[in-house]
């Protein structure tokens, strides 16, 4: 296994112009994190809606490439909220590297049903049981029997990210749920979903990647905090801990990050703000992943101060 030594966190910034569009930071611990490229996006999509969001970084053991997938919507252009989830982009936007310095992209690749109304947040977990990825995303889909339309995760298959299998509902509660993200910590895979109906995080936890698999994990510290989203989880390199970051959209804080032993206990604690540093750019929605030293210093050498 690769000796990690740092981390890069991919994310947006927000509904301004070029806010909706790939920055990268990067941490030595995790918690102080440096504005690469001068605080100016990394990658611009001029494709589709013309904007990203809730950006995905991922290693594809398959082919040895690094993968960036997001949300197809630029709200900064007008069209408003509603537009947004009853006549959404069906498609993801995607990005791919040999070294996360020279991208090659971006590209669409259509996902969504026909009957959905958008395809947000996509994100993906390596099977290895079946030696492909698991992609999901959330979208707002009226069902036979649904009195109106409704915000359910829906999930597909694939190797390489230029083709996918056919999409099947993946997961499904009373509320709305947007906004999943699946991190696979010793035997169990867990994972962590915004309520869009409550905006709060709840978790889950499983052994297997099945979509009737999961059960609630019971997280009083995670589910009391209100108005979040965009769940972010990560290993730190150094210790046996794990962080999950909440993106705090209500009051426009940007991210808070969490702190947990163990994700299976359902223990969290909200540190001190003396304790993290998030940079200068607001940091929403994203992703971290973390970095071998090579990987480090490649991309601090092509973006940073």
């Amino acid at each position: 296994m690769a000796a990690y030594t740092g981390y890069l966190f991919v994310h947006f910034t927000g509904e301004e112009k070029l806010g909706e569009q790939i920055y990268f930071a990067l941490s030595r611990d995790g918690l102080h994190w440096m504005d690469l490229n001068e605080g100016k996006p990394v990658l611009v999509s001029d494709i589709g809606e013309a904007g990203v969001r809730d950006p995905f970084i991922l290693r594809n053991p398959l082919n040895g490439k690094y993968v960036i997938i997001a949300t197809d919507l630029r709200i900064e252009a007008g069209k408003g909220w509603p537009a947004a989830q009853e006549e959404g982009s069906r498609n993801l936007i995607v990005w791919e590297s040999e070294d996360m310095v020279n991208w090659d992209g971006p590209f669409c690749a259509e996902v969504g049903i026909p009957e959905a109304g958008c395809v947000w947040a996509p994100e993906a977990i390596f099977d290895e049981k079946k030696q492909a990825f698991l992609v999901f995303w959330a979208s707002k889909v009226k069902e036979p029997g649904d009195t109106e339309s409704k915000q359910r995760i829906y999930a597909s298959y694939t190797t390489d990210f230029h083709a996918f299998t056919e999409p099947v509902k993946y997961q499904e509660g009373e509320n709305h749920i947007i906004d999943t993200t699946i991190l696979k910590a010793g035997d169990y895979y867990y994972r962590f979903s915004k309520d869009e109906t409550e905006k709060n995080i709840r978790l889950e936890k499983s052994r297997s990647l099945d979509k009737d698999s999961f059960t609630e994990v019971y997280a009083p510290v995670l589910n009391a905090l209100a108005g979040v989203e965009g769940p972010a989880s990560f290993r730190f390199n150094d210790r046996e801990e794990w962080c999950v970051l909440v993106d705090r959209f209500a009051e426009g804080k940007g991210y808070l990050p969490l702190f947990s032993p163990d994700f299976g206990s359902g223990e969290f604690r909200i540190p001190e703000e003396s304790e993290y540093d998030l940079g200068k750019s607001k940091k929403r929605h994203g992703s971290v992943l973390n970095l071998t030293e090579e990987e480090f210093q490649a991309l601090e050498g092509k973006w940073g101060k």
